[in-house]
């Protein structure tokens, strides 16, 4: 008996020791967090447009904030994804890219939901737009693409896409029927400007302006922003504005990358999208929102834009300047209404719901 005992005082006086032992061993600390010598990030456009200034003014940021621990380069004009745009979001998403400030329409064959900023005639306002960005709608598709490998950081601007053409004044959808028009190469576009009488085509930007040149093509329709830098006076006399759609620049970075971060990288690089998407956004909608946007850029960024009333400055270049009035504008929205019900089906009704709601629709 006294030898069992003695037996179990000495199992249980090692099991003490061994556990002993085993929790005085120290923790595993996680592995330390390395940075790339070099961060990718794409962008479709050249540096001297907004959107190329604003991926810029990310970069730079993104260094100072971190300490220089995260350097971006910026490959500007679409150098990373060899002239497709639509593969930017998945070049993203695999690992090739790690940053890009893409835009929803070249987003969109991926993330369909992304096609609720290119419904015909339904956000026209500035303020339309911020509430679906920071509402529902924002959510939802900031969710969708992290489904995809993608993180959105936060939501800079290319702007309302407004229309140009060297034939006529457009105020009517009827004005439309015949031109030939280069538009982007998404789906709905095309719809859009087929269901208006138009023949739209889609062409990179050199084949667009040897055909405006030639007088091949006789219009386009982009924002503000391109078509102050491309000079779009010397192809066409006649603009129109009438936000018929809008086209978001999403600031992303791919998962993989954003979830090794440490926290206080991160908290720095969210930081630094905000900042350089307010600063990108002011700069789009100078003098197209009252003094708004121009007493941003003056007063938080110290910068003054060089052109403070874009549609003054395209008068001064000798283009005639349209703006609809609610009449006309409402006979494009009856026109256009049989491509807005069914691209709802296509994007999905939760989203243009959430849509609906953020603006109070």
């Amino acid at each position: 008996m006294k030898k069992i005992v003695s037996l179990i005082l000495i199992v249980s006086l090692l099991v003490v020791l061994g556990f002993s032992t085993y929790s005085c061993k120290p923790k595993e600390e996680k592995p330390t967090w390395t940075p790339k010598e070099e961060y990718k990030l794409s962008v479709v456009v050249g540096p001297t447009f907004w959107w190329g200034l604003g991926a810029q003014k990310f970069a730079d940021d993104v260094k100072e904030k971190t300490d220089g621990k995260v350097n971006i380069k910026v490959y500007y004009g679409g150098q990373l994804f060899a002239g497709k745009q639509t593969n930017e979001f998945q070049l993203m998403a695999s690992g090739a890219i790690d940053f890009a400030w893409g835009s929803t329409i070249n987003w969109s064959p991926v993330i369909k939901e992304m096609n609720v900023f290119s419904l015909p005639f339904f956000i026209n306002t500035f303020e339309n737009l911020d509430k679906m960005e920071y509402g529902e709608t924002g959510k939802i598709i900031f969710k969708k693409m992290e489904e995809k490998g993608v993180v959105g950081l936060a939501w800079a601007e290319n702007g309302f896409r407004e229309l140009t053409n060297s034939k006529r004044e457009i105020r009517r959808p009827e004005d439309l029927k015949g031109l030939k028009i280069r538009v982007v190469g998404s789906p709905i576009f095309l719809d859009i400007f087929r269901q208006l009488g138009a023949d739209p085509t889609n062409m990179n930007w050199a084949d667009a302006v040897t055909a405006f040149q030639q007088g091949t093509v006789d219009g386009q329709e982009n924002p503000v922003g391109v078509l102050i830098p491309v000079k779009i006076w010397q192809y066409h006399k006649y603009a129109t504005f009438w936000n018929y759609l809008v086209d978001p620049v999403i600031v992303g970075v791919n998962k993989k990358i954003w979830d090794e971060f440490p926290d206080d990288i991160k908290k720095a690089i969210k930081e630094a999208a905000e900042e350089a998407a307010e600063y990108e956004k002011a700069l789009c909608r100078a003098g197209l929102d009252g003094d708004k946007s121009i007493n941003i850029l003056k007063e938080k960024f110290g910068v003054t834009p060089e052109v403070a009333d874009p549609v003054k400055y395209l008068e001064d270049n000798g283009m005639k300047v349209t703006f609809l009035t609610d009449e006309e504008r409402e006979a494009f929205i009856e026109a256009t209404k049989p491509v807005f019900d069914e691209w709802v089906d296509k994007i999905g009704k939760e989203v243009v719901e959430a849509a609906k709601r953020d603006m109070g629709k």
